[in-house]
């Protein structure tokens, strides 16, 4: 950041009130926007994808104008991008700062991939313990499938 600032000049623009998830791992960024249902929002929304990054070398970024966002969308983002960091910014300046982590428990947002599990049979919601926040790895409560980051089916 301390380069943009010598240059006088912000790679994205700032918001007055809202949200920015920032620090999320490029390749992830599209799926982070899919999930949060950002293309059905009437709110101002700034994505930048590839920026540079003293941590990580590269970054994506979404800025969401007159958006905070609730504990599930909070969780759903923990799903596909463990660790990106949400700021909530009131009259331009930074009031919060937090890292998103996966809860322990993770009810009705993952469909489990296993056809014979209770809950792809009945009407009921889907119950997973998460057992593995840094690889990403959940087990169903019901059938005890372990599905790791890459094959979660998000409901």
């Amino acid at each position: 950041m301390s380069a943009l600032k010598n240059n006088k000049e912000l790679q994205v623009a700032a918001i007055q009130n809202g949200t920015v998830i920032d620090h999320i791992p490029p390749t992830q960024l599209f799926k982070v926007a899919s999930l949060l249902g950002l293309e059905e929002m009437e709110h101002t929304i700034t994505i930048a994808n590839n920026l540079p990054s003293s941590k990580c070398g590269r970054k994506g970024m979404i800025k969401i104008s007159g958006k905070f966002f609730d504990d599930d969308e909070i969780s759903r983002i923990a799903l596909v991008a463990p660790n990106v960091i949400l700021n909530i910014i009131k009259n331009y300046e930074v009031v919060e700062k937090k890292r998103v982590a996966l809860p322990n428990v993770l009810v009705g947002l993952v469909k489990c991939n296993n056809p014979k599990c209770i809950t792809n049979n009945e009407p009921m919601p889907t119950r997973f313990e998460v057992i593995d926040k840094e690889r990403g790895t959940i087990k169903c409560h019901y059938c005890e499938r372990k599905i790791n980051k890459d094959d979660i089916i998000i409901k």
